[in-house]
């Protein structure tokens, strides 16, 4: 069954069109594509309640994703995670209305399985039987584990600081594992000089150099739209690296105006960095649309640890649309932010979901987000990846020992 309403690609900064049933990378210009549907019959043909009343994945907004016939479907049942209320936490940082999506309950443990599904998903369609990429952990596990649901072979090149157990991961799901001793840009340019060699038919899935990621990655903001009943927060923070979930969010929310299903203001989109590595944050307080390279990047936040995004320009774009704003924290920050995340509410979030957290913290403080805002944080992957994250050096009793007083 079609279902699909994918029109064509579209070059957001020099308006060049693609043919979207033929596999595409970048478009000439260099910048990323964006697929584009016919919202007008799509808005004509159904309605928002109609595809919420279908089973509870991702998958349940098929005529805004770029599959065309359900038969190519690959899934693992990801999608609809939970929009949780913080009320302890949101009554430490000053932002009683403070919830959480937690990307930490989808498959593979990371949002990056929406991005997996759908990105594997078309290309299998499209015919493309090999993909690679570069990865700073958790898009290369899930990739690997769509992958091989889909019968396809992955090539994951990831730095050798990368969270152990996405390593693992990858090698689980029977990938093409290498490891790089450097940042993910030098993974990149591997996955980039293997792509370009030609002989081994990989298909350069890398962050924004195809389409297809940010259409997964997009059904986060039309989940919290779905879980608000029709209407969106005053704000809504995003740990942001390569920024695709920023960006999807954004493009979610602008198709949902288009269609006259969403009205009022958007969310002001907030991408939260560590001090680390924040090019966007940087751009951002320079007025600038492009952003510079990072010199000597580092955080413990692995996965916003991009120095160079490809989609900077898109990022801050979203931001100003919004009337949104980009802060970055410092490691110490996050690291607190987790440990008080779990300690009051029993979310053990990722490094990264903690830079909203202490994001969120910094906002309020200075009156940038007001005591009454509604603020939806992403929490992009399970805490459980990133065990050094917290210490448990608890005492050893014998057989027989009452505990200790005092």
């Amino acid at each position: 069954m079609s279902t699909s309403h994918l029109s064509h690609l579209e070059c957001p900064a020099c308006a060049a069109t693609y043919d979207a049933d033929v596999p595409q990378n970048l478009c000439a210009c260099g910048s990323p594509l964006l697929a584009r549907y016919d919202l007008a019959a799509l808005a004509a043909s159904t309605s928002f309640a109609a595809m919420t009343a279908r089973a509870p994945t991702l998958w349940r907004y098929r005529e805004l994703l770029p599959v065309r016939s359900d038969e190519h479907v690959v899934s693992l049942g990801e999608g609809m995670t939970p929009l949780t209320p913080l009320p302890r936490l949101g009554e430490l940082v000053g932002v009683p209305r403070l919830s959480m999506k937690d990307e930490g309950l989808i498959p593979t443990g990371s949002f990056k399985a929406r991005g997996a599904a759908v990105g594997v998903s078309r290309a299998r369609e499209l015919g493309i039987e090999r993909v690679a990429m570069p990865t700073n952990g958790n898009a290369g596990a899930a990739w690997s584990a769509y992958a091989a649901r889909a019968g396809m072979r992955a090539l994951v090149v990831m730095p050798v600081d990368a969270p152990e157990i996405t390593r693992r991961e990858c090698a689980a799901s029977g990938a093409d594992l290498y490891l790089v001793d450097g940042l993910i840009g030098d993974a990149g340019k591997i996955v980039a000089g293997e792509v370009a060699r030609g002989d081994g038919g990989w298909f350069d899935v890398s962050t924004l150099k195809e389409p297809y990621r940010l259409e997964g990655k997009k059904t986060m903001g039309l989940e919290i739209f779905e879980q608000l009943a029709g209407r969106v927060p005053d704000v809504i923070v995003y740990p942001t690296g390569g920024g695709v979930g920023l960006i999807g969010i954004h493009k979610a929310l602008g198709e949902l105006r288009e269609l006259g299903w969403l009205d009022g203001p958007l969310p002001r989109l907030v991408a939260a960095q560590a001090s680390g590595c924040a090019p966007i944050v940087r751009a951002f307080e320079r007025g600038e649309r492009t952003a510079e390279p990072w010199p000597d990047a580092h955080t413990v936040a692995f996965g916003i640890n991009v120095a160079n995004p490809l989609g900077a320009t898109l990022m801050l774009d979203a931001i100003a649309d919004t009337g949104g704003c980009a802060v970055a924290v410092e490691d110490d920050e996050l690291l607190a932010a987790l440990a008080e995340t779990a300690r009051l509410e029993g979310a053990f979030i990722c490094p990264e979901g903690a830079a909203g957290v202490a994001a969120i913290r910094r906002l309020r403080a200075s009156g940038w987000i007001g005591e009454g805002d509604e603020v939806v944080l992403l929490n992009t992957g399970a805490g459980l990846k990133y065990p050094e994250t917290v210490t448990a050096d608890p005492p050893v009793l014998r057989p027989g020992d009452a505990l200790p007083r005092g």
